[in-house]
């Protein structure tokens, strides 16, 4: 069962409800915020579904979690702090953006698609390797890519410093320099690490696709909505496709 201090329930509320920390806790402090039509001063007691909480005599339900997608721009790292780099949360105009999970980092030079979530069995669903569940990548590349490129990607091949070949994946060919890959796995710097395996060298990365999820084609570099009903169930759909 999910649980969440009181004082951060209530920050998760749309503005202008409550999104400041010292106002839920002057509310608190205001005998305003019952819980079991008890009144509660404790910002740090733990609620959970089965608690009937009411602000200003309001009944409020349990807060919904978020899930997000984000067009992360080039220069931004994918972490909560970063002390040389600005990080992706902070393009989040949300309240309590800094509790969000990013569902599959990239690289500081990489840009395209983010998902965020509170929401902890959903982000495991994307990021653990037992799900598989295929990234698509457009990569531009320094120089023209050699003709056996897609078989070679398409039976795995061996990266530096590795003894087992990366899993199948595919590779589309838009021209000699741009290619899609789409890649079920995840390891340290894999798409770079493969186009080096190839004698060749990234020089720009865009991630496009998670799962069924595509980048909105809406959005600018920054930018970020709401994912829709159908987009966050998309993930829980069979992924055993190429």
């Amino acid at each position: 069962m999910r649980t969440e201090k009181l004082c951060d329930w209530i920050n998760t509320l749309p503005k202008p409800r409550d999104c400041l920390e010292k106002r839920s806790k002057k509310r608190l402090h205001a005998e305003l915020v019952k819980v079991n039509d008890q009144l509660e001063k404790d910002s740090g007691r733990h609620v959970t579904s089965d608690d009937v909480v009411e602000l200003d005599g309001e009944l409020l339900s349990e807060p919904r979690p978020r899930y997000l997608m984000l067009y992360k721009p080039d220069g931004y790292v994918c972490s909560n702090d970063d002390p040389t780099h600005p990080t992706a949360l902070t393009l989040i105009d949300l309240p309590a953006a800094e509790k969000l999970i990013i569902a599959g980092r990239l690289d500081l030079d990489t840009t395209g698609l983010v998902l965020l979530t509170d929401d902890g069995q959903w982000s495991h669903r994307i990021t653990s390797p037992r799900h598989k569940l295929p990234k698509r990548y457009r990569v531009f590349l320094e120089t023209p890519l050699r003709e056996d490129a897609e078989a070679l990607i398409e039976q795995g091949i061996i990266l530096r410093s590795e003894a087992k070949r990366t899993k199948p994946a595919l590779l589309q060919r838009i021209s000699d320099t741009e290619v899609l890959l789409t890649l079920k796995e995840g390891r340290y710097h894999q798409v770079k690490r493969m186009f080096a395996a190839l004698d060749n060298h990234v020089v720009a990365l865009h991630r496009e696709q998670v799962g069924e999820i595509t980048l909105d084609s809406d959005l600018a570099p920054g930018e970020y909505r709401e994912l829709t009903e159908a987009e966050v169930t998309s993930i829980y759909n069979d992924q055993s496709h190429p």
